[in-house]
């Protein structure tokens, strides 16, 4: 009985580890960063935000900013409402709900010269399934085409690694003990 329970815990923490490695980090842009003269719209195309995902934003400190604003503020380019604000790049939000978040740059000129985006992000980034949105009241059928999805960067390196072997270690004694 003793062995079922050890396996049950190692499977346990060894499943929690995997769920809690699974968000993506977005570099907004990407190798071009958040600056003037990219078409965030594109960017965003084809790509799946979940919430637990992050958006790194690449900028030098003062040059732009990133702010959160409310879809109107993102419409007019206004950031007197700000959700939030920061000047010191690089900037890395982690996306805490569904919804669409709107981001901007607050430098006079720069959201109406493009530098705006809006992320539609999804349900958890650990695989939980989301509530499919009710089908129209259309009598005509629609095909939808199959869509490919692009991820963003992996996290990796040491900071991934740390928790890991935390939880690796965990499940060796657990085994031990049990």
């Amino acid at each position: 009985m003793a062995g079922y329970t050890s396996v049950a815990l190692g499977a346990l923490f060894l499943i929690s580890c995997v769920a809690w490695g699974s968000a993506t980090v977005y570099t907004v842009g990407d190798t071009s960063g958040w600056t003037s003269g990219v078409d965030y719209s594109t960017w965003t195309s084809g790509k799946s935000f979940a919430v637990g995902d992050s958006l790194a934003f690449n900028y030098a400190s003062g040059a732009h900013t990133v702010t959160e604003v409310s879809s109107s503020d993102y419409d007019s380019c206004s950031s007197s409402n700000a959700i939030s604000n920061d000047s010191n790049g690089p900037t890395t939000i982690q996306l805490k709900t569904p919804g669409t978040h709107y981001f901007i740059c607050a430098i006079p000129g720069h959201c109406s010269g493009g530098m705006k985006l809006a992320v539609t992000v999804g349900g958890s980034s650990s695989g939980s399934p989301t509530t499919p949105s009710p089908p129209s009241t259309s009598t005509t059928p629609t095909l939808t085409p199959p869509t490919t999805t692009t991820t963003g960067t992996r996290r990796s390196g040491a900071g991934g690694l740390a928790p890991a072997s935390a939880m690796v270690a965990l499940t060796g004694l657990a085994v031990l003990l049990f």
